[in-house]
């Protein structure tokens, strides 16, 4: 154990002991919370965005938002999923006897897996999709949905840390904890960091700017602010988030994560989208 861990020793609290389940047993089922944050992201972001349209400026109807519902969830499931494989695990994609293209263990969501980044490149295609069907602007189209994407990671990384994965770095911070998988070493609880930074503060930001402020009026800004803060906020993070195993040597050759490499682009179009969308006059209240 080393001194750090040592040093920590006598005070971390351990994870074990706050009595959390990984879901509901139903008896023949175990509903996982990983599971009911993926619907209760969803099924906030459908409740609210019908509620957003209802507002002047609105970029599309009832009947658009349905549909948005349905691709948006197939998109972060299929991307998230892909993603994964693509950013963080490609061997999934090779068969157990390395003869197949696709492995069962890539179908395996209930084992977990999913990538952020895959997850919102899945969104927009899938936004993208029904903005040509329904002949819709595409940028004004993502501003209303990236309001709502921060109370899926705010419901996720809350999930995360019941689970007891995706735990931190080594510390010896008063609130340092020890996980079961994470070996007899005191740890951030880097879920609960980033359930904050990418969960509520930007979700509060984001309602701020839409139900306080004419940001829904620009094109661009509400959904330009969102990638700023959602890359900010994971860059940040994973100073604190331990790298998954497979990529710990990768991290160490080019001193940043896979998710810090992955952010710096968000950051980049972020800013531009938002330098963008002030350079642009205001949409009228009639969209």
């Amino acid at each position: 154990m080393s001194l750090l861990a040592v040093s920590a020793a006598a005070t971390p609290i351990q994870w074990a002991d706050l009595g959390l389940t990984p879901g509901i047993d139903l008896g023949f089922f175990l509903l996982r919370w990983y599971s009911l944050a993926y619907l209760g992201g969803i099924l906030f972001a459908y409740w609210h965005v019908s509620k957003m349209i209802k507002a002047p400026g609105a970029p599309m109807a009832q009947r658009h938002v349905d549909d948005l519902f349905f691709y948006c969830t197939l998109g972060v499931i299929l991307g998230g999923r892909l993603g994964y494989a693509l950013f963080y695990k490609p061997e999934l994609f090779v068969g157990f006897e390395g003869d197949g293209f696709v492995s069962w263990e890539l179908l395996r969501l209930w084992d977990g897996g999913m990538s952020f980044h895959g997850g919102v490149l899945g969104v927009l295609v899938a936004i993208a999709f029904v903005c040509r069907q329904g002949d819709l602007k595409f940028l004004r189209v993502c501003d209303y949905i990236a309001v709502n994407v921060p109370m899926g990671m705010l419901l996720g990384r809350l999930a995360n840390f019941v689970n007891g994965e995706l735990w931190g770095r080594e510390t010896n911070v008063a609130w340092a904890m020890v996980f079961p998988d994470g070996g007899d070493i005191a740890r951030h609880p880097s879920q609960l960091y980033q359930a904050g930074l990418e969960g509520l503060l930007l979700l509060m930001v984001l309602l701020y700017l839409f139900w306080r402020t004419g940001a829904r009026f620009r094109t661009g800004m509400l959904v330009g602010t969102f990638t700023f803060g959602m890359g900010l906020a994971r860059f940040i993070n994973e100073f604190f988030r331990q790298p998954d195993a497979h990529l710990t040597e990768f991290a160490q050759s080019t001193g940043l994560s896979m998710g810090q490499w992955l952010s710096i682009p968000m950051i980049i179009v972020g800013i531009g989208l938002v330098l963008w969308s002030m350079r642009k006059p205001p949409r009228g209240s009639g969209a």
